[in-house]
């Protein structure tokens, strides 16, 4: 049985009423939160590549590239696809949150909903940590997300009165 039924959360994944890119956050990470990310990435099976500015370069060690200087001027990427065609970015600016982008648009109907609970469940449950998503531009206010005592992803807010 899947985490979430689309008949249930579609509200959740219109970019409409979402935004097309969501807000999606682990809140209370570490360099060694970020480690984890890097090491289930390459070990995964997933495509991806890590991009300073436009330039792809081989994965560093997260304590490489983090914490980031407030006035650092390249932008920090690693692009990750669990699937072709569903693409998330992570953003390496700060060593105690870890970002990522993802875009609705790619995650439509039931398979896109099995998709995004797969990613946040296998990340959630390597890093012990919830992994929380809100509409765009309303960080900080989950809407669903993987619980980790719960072992899976659980509504957070109600899918049908959004209130936003």
């Amino acid at each position: 049985m899947p985490d979430l039924l689309w008949d249930d959360v579609k509200n959740f994944f219109d970019p409409n009423l979402m935004g097309a890119l969501p807000d999606v956050w682990v809140p209370d990470a570490s360099v060694e939160d970020w480690q984890a990310v890097f090491d289930l990435v390459q070990s995964s099976g997933w495509q991806w590549d890590y991009r300073e500015d436009d330039t792809i370069r081989p994965l560093p060690l997260a304590a490489e590239v983090l914490p980031r200087p407030a006035d650092a001027e390249e932008s920090v990427s690693l692009y990750v696809r669990p699937v072709p065609g569903v693409l998330m970015i992570f953003r390496a600016m700060s060593a105690t949150e870890i970002d990522f982008d993802l875009d609705l648009r790619e995650l439509q109907g039931q398979a896109g909903v099995d998709i995004l609970c797969d990613f946040v469940c296998v990340l959630g449950r390597r890093l012990g940590k919830p992994v929380l998503m809100g509409a765009e531009g309303q960080y900080g206010y989950p809407l669903l997300g993987f619980d980790p005592a719960a072992d899976r992803v659980v509504l957070l807010a109600d899918p049908v009165d959004l209130g936003i």
